[in-house]
């Protein structure tokens, strides 16, 4: 019995080893991930292995590395926070087991349709946050075992150390430093409000031109926009971030949204001849009861109130900002915002799909938002609308009025 206690503390040791051997450290965070991956198949003998990490603004797990499954990183799979098996695994922050894997606890068809039976995940810490998610499956039934389980959780503690290492790649970290510049960060806690809010990339790079914004003005009234500048990438998120700033600045000297919107558009139209931008611009009053509006080329938001189904504001849509034309004065509306209500604020990429007209998408959204927390509106939109794997920019901002104000 010593002898075996001997031999299993040699495997131990041996598995250990094998992922922290000094060697790792030397190889970039890419081929970094590879190697763990390859190394973990062997040790637990099993015929998957991937990682997916978190988008933190999108609240969506993203398929980066895979040895077995590379299916999912081509197709660059999405799953949200709460979802399926990884997003259970990110939800609660702890390892989960699946020794016989269904359609109702998995929901990445990768998975599926490679007939996987079983499968072990663990979360991905980093300076105590949760970053992503590691699993490992198997084709045949297995029944994995608490040596498992750590094993696995010292594989993702190094896969950590390497994103944080990624993470330090100059472009990539000015890229992230712009896009959360752009975007609010917390929204903020207002008494009779909460709010919650979505922006998901359609494209590799993860910077566009769409935006949102939430801020109180002197007055007391809160100003909400969100806004698409036409494009994708770098130059887009400078020319958003640029009309981010002078809406702000209107904001301070018109408590009108269309004459914001106005001022606006001369500066768009002067300063940034070339780049189409929607945008929308609502305030909602200090006593919580009305909203005033105004759109430029935007969707209209949608409005549920107790008692009835989601319906767009009914909001004249004036011409998008940057047309280089003078146009007929910009309009406003003015609707109650009753206790209850909600407004869902988008751009298009949440309701646009290719070879669909874009009121199917409306109608889906108008039928889906109710009168309930902002946060819990905004995940039953992004679930029921198709939005794990968008072909285009989705930003999306939600405020929900209290039935009693605190």
């Amino acid at each position: 019995m010593a002898d075996q206690g001997l031999i299993q503390d040699d495997e131990r040791l041996r598995r250990i080893e094998a992922v922290t051997d000094a060697a790792l450290s030397r190889l970039d965070a890419a081929d970094l991930f590879d190697e763990l991956l390859d190394r973990v198949r062997d040790l637990l003998d099993v015929d998957t292995a991937a990682i997916l990490m978190l988008d933190t603004h999108s609240q969506q797990l993203v398929a980066t590395a895979a040895k077995g499954l590379e299916e999912e990183v081509r197709q660059g799979f999405r799953v949200s926070v709460g979802r399926g098996f990884a997003g259970r695994i990110a939800l609660t922050g702890r390892p989960v087991i699946i020794e016989e894997v269904t359609p109702d606890v998995v929901v990445n068809p990768v998975l599926l349709s490679m007939g996987l039976r079983s499968l072990l995940g663990v979360p991905m810490f980093a300076r105590g946050e949760l970053i992503g998610v590691l699993h490992v499956g198997t084709l045949g039934h297995r029944r994995f075992t608490t040596d498992d389980v750590r094993l696995l959780e010292l594989v993702a503690d190094r896969a950590s150390l390497a994103n944080l290492a990624r993470s330090h790649n100059l472009d990539h970290n000015a890229a992230l430093a712009l896009q959360r510049s752009l975007l609010p960060a917390r929204l903020p806690r207002l008494p009779g409000l909460d709010m919650a809010a979505r922006y998901v990339p359609g494209h590799v790079a993860g910077i566009g031109g769409d935006w949102y914004d939430v801020f109180v003005l002197p007055s007391g009234w809160l100003g909400l926009v969100i806004g698409d500048v036409s494009g994708h990438g770098l130059q887009s998120a400078v020319v958003m971030g640029r009309v981010r700033s002078a809406l702000r600045a209107y904001a301070l000297v018109c408590d009108d949204p269309a004459e914001a919107l106005t001022l606006l558009d001369r500066k768009v139209s002067h300063f940034e001849a070339g780049n189409l931008t929607t945008a929308l611009y609502a305030m909602v009053s200090p006593d919580r009861t009305r909203i005033r509006l105004s759109a430029a080329g935007h969707l209209r938001p949608v409005l549920a109130v107790p008692g009835q189904r989601g319906a767009p504001v009914p909001v004249h849509a004036d011409p998008p900002l940057g047309t280089g034309r003078r146009p007929p004065p910009r309009q406003q509306a003015e609707v109650d915002f009753p206790p209850g209500a909600v407004l869902v604020c988008f751009t298009d990429g949440l309701v646009e799909r290719r070879h669909e007209v874009i009121d199917v998408g409306l109608d889906q959204l108008a039928h889906v938002v109710r009168p309930a927390p902002a946060e819990q509106v905004c995940a039953e939109v992004m679930d029921a609308l198709g939005a794990e794997q968008p072909t285009d920019d989705i930003a999306m901002l939600v405020v929900h009025r209290l039935l009693t104000p605190h």
